[in-house]
C-alpha cells in the first residue's frame, strides 16, 4: 500500500507538466494538419483541415495511458486507435477514444474531444448529444450483459475548449414556449461546456469529466487554464487511476 501511494503521488505530480506537454501536442498537430492539406491543394472547409487529420488528442490519450500503466495494469491491456470498438445497445458498436480491457472484462473507457473556434453553436450541440448518446449505449448495453460478467466500468470524459473572445462571449437563448435553465441564461459556450462536463457527471452519464481551455496563442507554449476545480485534470487522474488499481 505503501509503495502505491508513493507511486500515485508521483502520478500527480507529473501531471501538470505532462498535461502541458499533451496541449503542446495538440496545437502544434494541429498546425502541421492545416499546412499540410493547404500545400496538397486539398484543404477542407474553413477550419475543418485541422481537424479531419485526427491525432490533435494523442498527447493527452498518451497521458491516460500513462496513469493506467502506473497504476498496475499492463499497456497490452489498453487499446487506441484499433480494437476500440464496443458493443452497443441502440447500434452495433461505438468506437471509443482509449479502452481497457483485460482477460475479458472491460475495465475502462475515455472519450477526449475537443473544439476551437470560431464557430461553436452546432459544434456544442453536437458534441453534447454524441457524449450523452454515447454514454446511454453503454450503460444500456452493460445492463444487457454485453460486456459479460464485467463489473461496472470506468467512464470518462475529457473535453478541451479553445479560450477566444467567440467562446467567452455571451450567447442568448431562444424561449418562444417554455423558460430554459437559468444558469443557461446569458451563458458563453465556455460556461455551457463547463455545465454541461459537470452535469454527465451529477447525473452519473460518466463516472468523472475533466474541463480545460486553451488559447492558440498560448497553447503551443502549453499553457491551459482549468475552469472549475471539480472538473480538473488532478481529479479526474484520482478516479481513473483509482479506478485502474483495483484490476492492478
Amino acid at each position: 500500500m505503501k509503495n502505491y501511494l508513493m507511486e500515485q503521488n508521483q502520478i500527480l505530480h507529473e501531471l501538470t507538466e505532462k498535461t502541458k506537454r499533451a496541449v503542446v501536442h495538440y496545437w502544434e498537430t494541429r498546425s502541421a494538419q492545416r499546412r499540410k492539406q493547404e500545400q496538397s491543394g486539398r484543404a477542407d472547409q474553413g477550419l475543418r483541415s485541422a481537424v479531419t487529420g485526427g491525432a490533435q488528442m494523442d498527447g493527452f490519450t498518451d497521458l491516460f495511458t500513462r496513469l493506467i500503466t502506473r497504476a498496475g495494469i499492463s499497456e497490452r491491456y489498453i487499446f487506441r486507435k484499433k480494437a476500440v470498438e464496443l458493443p452497443g445497445f441502440f447500434r452495433p458498436t461505438k468506437e471509443w477514444d482509449l479502452l481497457v480491457v483485460k482477460d475479458g472484462t472491460l475495465i475502462g473507457a475515455i472519450e477526449a474531444k475537443s473544439q476551437v473556434g470560431p464557430s461553436f453553436g452546432n459544434n456544442f450541440n453536437n458534441r453534447t448529444e454524441e457524449a450523452i448518446g454515447s454514454a446511454l449505449d453503454l450503460w444500456t448495453a452493460f445492463r444487457e450483459r454485453a460486456y459479460l460478467q464485467s463489473p461496472q466500468p470506468f467512464l470518462g470524459y475529457f473535453f478541451m475548449l479553445e479560450d477566444c473572445d467567440a467562446s467567452n462571449r455571451s450567447v442568448s437563448v431562444q424561449e418562444p414556449h417554455f423558460k430554459v435553465f437559468p444558469e443557461f441564461i446569458g451563458a458563453s459556450y465556455m460556461r455551457r461546456y463547463e455545465l454541461f462536463c459537470r452535469k454527465l457527471v451529477l447525473e452519473r452519464h460518466y463516472s468523472a469529466a475533466a474541463f480545460i481551455t486553451s488559447t492558440s496563442q498560448d497553447g503551443i507554449r502549453g499553457n491551459y487554464k482549468m475552469p472549475a476545480e471539480d472538473l480538473s485534470i488532478e481529479r479526474f487522474a484520482k478516479v481513473l487511476a483509482a479506478h485502474a488499481a483495483t484490476f492492478a
